[in-house]
C-alpha cells in the first residue's frame, strides 16, 4: 500500500483510468489556471520551487536518526531546558517499537516519493502557465530525514543558484495550515542555512535577502482554504462515501483528523487550530455540508496535555455508542505517511472492531487535482510579486523565541514586501 508507483496513483484519480496527467487536468479547467501564451520578453528563470515538510524515514535504518532530530526540535516538541537531554533519551527509547511500525507500512515512509513526484509534476505545469519564470526547478527539503534542509541548500548551489550568481528561490511549505512548530520550524532551519552558506560577505559584512548574488528567498506560508485543495479532499471524500450502501451513506459521520499540537503551542496563539478549521470548515460547504462532521486530533506523543480530542478516543466512543459508520480523512497532510498508513489504518481502524465499516479516505498523494492546485499557488505566488503573507510576518502573541523573530524578519525582506493572506 505504502510503495504504490506513482504512475497508478495518479492513473486511478483520473477517469477513466487509462487517464494521462494532462487529460485529467482538462477535466477540472474550472479550477486550473488557463495556459499563458509565449512570453515577449525574455526569462526571468530558472526558478527554484522548495517543497517544504517534516519527511521520514525512507528505510527502516534511518528511524534513529530521524526521531533524534525530531525530538531534538523545540518548536514542534518542546521539552524544557532538558530538551538536549530528554530528546536524544525519548527518542533511542521510541526506536525499537517506530522501527516496526515502519517495517509494517512496507519498510519506510513513502512521503519522500510522494514529494519529489509532486514538486516536478508541478513544475511541469509551471514552465507552461509561467514561461516567464521558467524553467522551474523542484526541490525537496525535509526538516529530519533526508534530504534534509542543508542538503538542499548545498545542492541549489550546486546547480547556480546564490553563491554570487543569484537567482530566485520560492520556499513552498506542503503544511496547508501554518504552524510554528512545523512550517515556522522549515523556515527557521532554512534561514539559519542560509546564515551559515552565503549570509556574509567576505568582509564579514551581513547580507540582505538577495544581495550580492545571493538567492532572494520568498515564501508560501500557507495556503488551508485554497479552492483547488478543497475540491481535491472533496472528491475523495465522495468517492469514499460511494463504497457504502445507500442506507449506510446516510448514516456515515465524517472525522477530519489532523496532527495535533501540545497546548503549550496552542496557548501562546499558534494559528494552526483556526486554519485546518478553516480546511475542515470550507470542504464541508463544498460537499454541501451532507453529512455530520467533527474535526479531531491524532499523534500526539508523551504526558504533557495536547490539543484535543484524540482520534482514537472518538472513534472508541463512537462505535462503544452505536456509530459505526465513520469516515477518516487526513486533512492535514498532503501525501501518505507513517501517520496515515500505520496510525489510523492499522491502530485507529484495524484495532477498532469495525474495519468494514469505518474507512479512511485516500491521501492527496499524486492526485492530478491537488497537483494543479499546488501550480496554481505558485503560479499566483509568483505573479503576486510579495515575499509571504501578512500573517507570518505577525508574531504569535506569546513567542518569545528569537529565532523566530529573525526568520520572519529576513523572509519578509525584499523588493515584494508581505501580503495579505
Amino acid at each position: 500500500m505504502a510503495l504504490r508507483t506513482a504512475t497508478r496513483q495518479l492513473s486511478r484519480h483520473a477517469s477513466p483510468a487509462t487517464l494521462s496527467l494532462t487529460a485529467a487536468r482538462r477535466q477540472t479547467r474550472g479550477l486550473a489556471t488557463p495556459a499563458s501564451t509565449p512570453p515577449t520578453t525574455p526569462s526571468k528563470g530558472p526558478t527554484a520551487i522548495v517543497f517544504m515538510n517534516m519527511g521520514g524515514p525512507s528505510t527502516v535504518p534511518e528511524v534513529g536518526d530521524f526521531l533524534s532530530r525530531l525530538f531534538a526540535d523545540a518548536d514542534l516538541i518542546p521539552l524544557g531546558r532538558f530538551q538536549k537531554y530528554l530528546g536524544p533519551l525519548i527518542a533511542q527509547r521510541r526506536t525499537p517499537k517506530i522501527e516496526k511500525q515502519y517495517a509494517a507500512i512496507g519498510g519506510g515512509s513513502p512521503i519522500r516519493k510522494w514529494s519529489e513526484l509532486q514538486a516536478a509534476e508541478m513544475c511541469k505545469i509551471l514552465d507552461q502557465t509561467s514561461p516567464e519564470t521558467a524553467p522551474h526547478k523542484p526541490y525537496v527539503a525535509f526538516r529530519y530525514a533526508a534530504p534534509l534542509t542543508e542538503t538542499m541548500y548545498a545542492q541549489l548551489l550546486a546547480d547556480g543558484f546564490g553563491g554570487g550568481k543569484g537567482g530566485r528561490a520560492v520556499a513552498f511549505t506542503q503544511y496547508p495550515q501554518y504552524s510554528c512548530s512545523t512550517t515556522g520550524s522549515s523556515l527557521n532551519d532554512l534561514w539559519k542555512w542560509r546564515e551559515k552558506l552565503e549570509g556574509t560577505g567576505r568582509g564579514g559584512e551581513v547580507k540582505a535577502n538577495g544581495e550580492d548574488g545571493s538567492i532572494q528567498w520568498s515564501v508560501i506560508d500557507r495556503w488551508p482554504a485554497h479552492k483547488g485543495l478543497v475540491e481535491a479532499f472533496a472528491q475523495n471524500i465522495e468517492a469514499t462515501l460511494a463504497t457504502y450502501s445507500e442506507a449506510d451513506r446516510k448514516d456515515v459521520t465524517i472525522l477530519f483528523s489532523a496532527h495535533s499540537l501540545p497546548m503549550t503551542v496552542v496557548n501562546r496563539g499558534d494559528p494552526y487550530p483556526a486554519e485546518v478549521a478553516a480546511t475542515v470548515y470550507a470542504v464541508m460547504e463544498r460537499l454541501k455540508f451532507s453529512h455530520p462532521y467533527r474535526l479531531v486530533w491524532q499523534s500526539q506523543v508523551g504526558p504533557q496535555p495536547w490539543l484535543g480530542a484524540q482520534t482514537s478516543d472518538t472513534v472508541t466512543n463512537y462505535v462503544a455508542n452505536g456509530k459505526k459508520n465513520l469516515v477518516l480523512v487526513p486533512i492535514a497532510f498532503t501525501s501518505d505517511h507513517i501517520e496515515t498508513l500505520y496510525e489510523l489504518d492499522e491502530e485507529v481502524i484495524g484495532e477498532s472492531g469495525c474495519k468494514d465499516s469505518i474507512r479512511r479516505v485516500e491521501s492527496l498523494n499524486g492526485n492530478p487535482v491537488f497537483i494543479q492546485a499546488l501550480a496554481d499557488i505558485a503560479k499566483a505566488h509568483l505573479e503576486g510579486g510579495v515575499q509571504c503573507s501578512k500573517q507570518m510576518a505577525l508574531r504569535c502573541p506569546g513567542c518569545t523565541n528569537a529565532k523566530c523573530e529573525a526568520s520572519k524578519d529576513f523572509f519578509a525582506s525584499g523588493p515584494g514586501g508581505a501580503v495579505e493572506a
